[in-house]
């Protein structure tokens, strides 16, 4: 069973972006080495803030298309729902496996 995930990175200015991958620790790590849209490069969007876990691709792009129409406050109040402070939930990541990723889910 293939796993797919939502997820919204930011930069320390909250500048967001908004993907859909089937690997998530490598699409972050691919932003973070500049392997990711140069629109994440420019505006150094690389903070892994939320994400959304699925075992339907279909569902996933479905709701990162929702999540795009939402107006900025929406999403705001997304993240904040879940990472009141904006912190890089990726962090540990790629020193140890995360718990976290097997517990996220698409709503």
């Amino acid at each position: 069973m293939h796993q797919h995930y939502v997820y919204i990175l930011a930069s320390r200015s909250r500048t967001i972006y908004i993907g859909v991958t089937n690997d998530l620790v490598r699409r972050i790590h691919e932003h973070r080495v500049g392997e990711g849209r140069s629109f994440t490069h420019k505006y150094r969007v690389g903070m892994l803030v939320y994400f959304e876990r699925t075992a339907n691709i279909h569902a996933a792009i479905e709701r990162e298309k929702q999540l795009k129409r939402w107006p900025r406050w929406r999403k705001d109040r997304l993240i904040e729902s879940h990472n009141p402070d904006w912190r890089d939930v990726s962090v540990d990541w790629f020193t140890a496996a995360s718990p976290e990723l097997a517990t996220k889910t698409v709503h």
